[in-house]
């Protein structure tokens, strides 16, 4: 899946979909027939035995991070018919979400990488992430917050970079303005969020606002929180004009700060996430417990109760901790005891080339030396089969 790596997890591959493989398998029985009303009903028939096998994941335009430069509408699945217009009239953006779908996965897997599920993805399959996101666990909520902050971020980099014909530098900053230092110019290109977020609500909200069931209410809360946290970290950046940089004058531009800040906001979000319920009209949440507060536009909110992500569960999505590195010595969700529910772990011993006594020559060069060291690297076991059966 779009090239990323699986972190924590070195030492398993991860199961993958043969959806896709299925799908291709089709397309040659019908192209290579002679008899073609008669293979067309079987590929039809074959379509629909895949679409009901498939899980089903709202977000299916996540999927287009895996198309790279080649994002072709009618090939991502799940797409409404006003996601299919935007994407086919505007492939620009369409490629600047696909560039940003890799980088949000990598910061989610960063956010994620020391526990038991690690935002891991399942190669060629259009889901992303399979049928964990089915839940309605906090796993989605973070997910969906981050993906949707991961698509205003890069398309409101891409405007600024002058990559999108239909936007650019921000419009409304011109003229003269004023913060706590004194007055000073717009200048420079301040970053367009505003077209950003606009166009993800009417790519992204546009199928959650037709389904408007449960799970599409949580989304939409949680799709807000994910643009609101990008939003939130908008800087004033500054140029100073004058007689040796006294800054008589300055020309400032806002701009959007790094997408570590917006992850490591949401992960603490992810920390406090508030389980809810629905109203009895089916409009808004409730509070799951009344000795919790009502959650605000800024809260992510969840209904289910995650699994514990120990072993592989196919109907849960989960991929398990088997084989995962873990640390013999934290008491954090990266200790052996927590990564490998108490089924304990294996310790192999590693020899490793690190760079070492490194040295700074004039002008400018840094020179390190290559050293070898020898660590034990420690795995956690696999479940036994009985109790691996038990969940599958």
């Amino acid at each position: 899946m779009m090239g990323l790596t699986h972190p924590g997890q070195p030492l398993r591959n991860h199961t993958k979909s043969s959806s896709t493989s299925r799908l291709k398998h089709c397309h040659r029985t019908v192209t290579s027939s002679d008899n073609a009303p008669t293979n067309y009903r079987m590929y039809i028939a074959y379509l629909l035995i895949l679409l009901i096998l498939t899980p089903r994941v709202n977000s299916s335009w996540w999927y287009i991070g895996a198309l790279g430069a080649h994002v072709i509408c009618d090939n991502i699945p799940g797409l409404v018919t006003r996601q299919r217009q935007l994407c086919q009239k505007h492939p620009d953006i369409m490629q600047a979400i696909g560039e940003g779908a890799k980088e949000w996965i990598r910061e989610c897997q960063h956010q994620f990488r020391h526990h038991r599920w690690n935002c891991s993805t399942l190669d060629r399959d259009h889901t992303v992430f399979g049928r964990v996101m089915l839940r309605s666990s906090r796993e989605a909520a973070f997910v969906y917050a981050i993906s949707y902050a991961g698509m205003v971020y890069a398309i409101t980099r891409a405007c600024s970079q002058g990559e999108l014909k239909s936007c650019s530098c921000d419009p409304k900053k011109r003229g003269r303005s004023k913060d706590k230092k004194g007055e000073f110019d717009w200048g420079g290109c301040s970053d367009n969020i505003d077209f950003g977020i606009e166009f993800a609500k009417d790519f992204v909200d546009f199928k959650e606002r037709r389904v408007r069931d449960a799970r599409a209410l949580m989304n939409l809360h949680n799709n807000r929180c994910g643009r609101m946290a990008v939003k939130r970290f908008m800087k004033l950046e500054c140029k100073c004009h004058g007689v040796s940089g006294s800054c008589t004058l300055r020309t400032c531009w806002r701009a959007m700060s790094d997408f570590r800040k917006t992850g490591d906001y949401l992960r603490r979000k992810y920390n406090g996430a508030i389980q809810v319920t629905m109203n009895q009209d089916g409009t808004s949440f409730t509070v799951a417990n009344q000795d919790f507060r009502k959650p605000t536009k800024k809260d992510l909110v969840y209904f289910e109760n995650s699994p514990d992500y120990c072993v592989m569960d196919k109907y849960a999505g989960s991929l398990g901790t088997a084989g995962r590195v873990c640390d013999k010595v934290s008491r954090g969700t990266d200790g052996c005891e927590v990564m490998c529910c108490g089924r304990g772990y294996d310790t192999t011993r590693v020899t490793r080339t690190t760079k070492c006594e490194c040295k700074f020559h004039w002008c400018c060069a840094v020179r390190c030396k290559e050293c070898e060291e020898t660590v034990d690297v420690h795995t956690c076991k696999a479940p036994k089969r009985a109790e691996w059966l038990d969940q599958t």
